[in-house]
């Protein structure tokens, strides 16, 4: 299963150190993607222009997961199941989005498949993008019984 991470704002500083050595550990398997648009919009046509550029880049029968403070707080177990259950239903690409700072809109939030929540704390997004590379490789190492994750 390919897992593709749709980002908004170019990771900076030490997330993007961090960013980058989950991805190495990843390989392959995992690709993050990121988009910006002009900072002289107002808000709301930030997150439409953001929105435009998440949508058109989702692949074709991909199911799309929505990184929001309203989603659903899960384990790390819990997450690394969902995953599995995911790659057992053949699922060919996995897409997670992270919207910017304003958020996304409600027909993002509408056409994800799930929802995913780190918790109801508001996060930097750029610190979400190291989270949940983190979490996905934490994912991988629970399904392969890899003793990373200890409870």
């Amino acid at each position: 299963m390919k897992i593709t991470v749709l980002a908004i704002g170019k990771a900076r500083g030490v997330e993007a150190e961090w960013a980058a050595e989950y991805q190495k550990r990843l390989g392959d398997s995992v690709a993050v993607k990121e988009f910006a648009v002009s900072k002289s919009l107002p808000p709301s046509e930030t997150q439409k222009a953001e929105a435009q550029l998440l949508l058109k880049n989702i692949p074709p029968k991909s199911l799309v997961v929505l990184l929001d403070e309203r989603g659903k707080d899960m384990t790390s177990r819990e997450f690394a199941a969902k995953i599995s259950q995911w790659q057992d239903r053949g699922l060919n690409d996995l897409v997670f989005m992270i919207g910017g700072a304003d958020g996304v809109t409600d027909d993002i939030r509408q056409m994800a498949d799930f929802t995913l929540g780190f918790g109801k704390l508001t996060w930097p997004h750029r610190l979400v993008r190291v989270m949940l590379l983190e979490q996905i490789y934490r994912a991988k190492q629970i399904i392969a019984g890899h003793p990373y994750h200890r409870d």
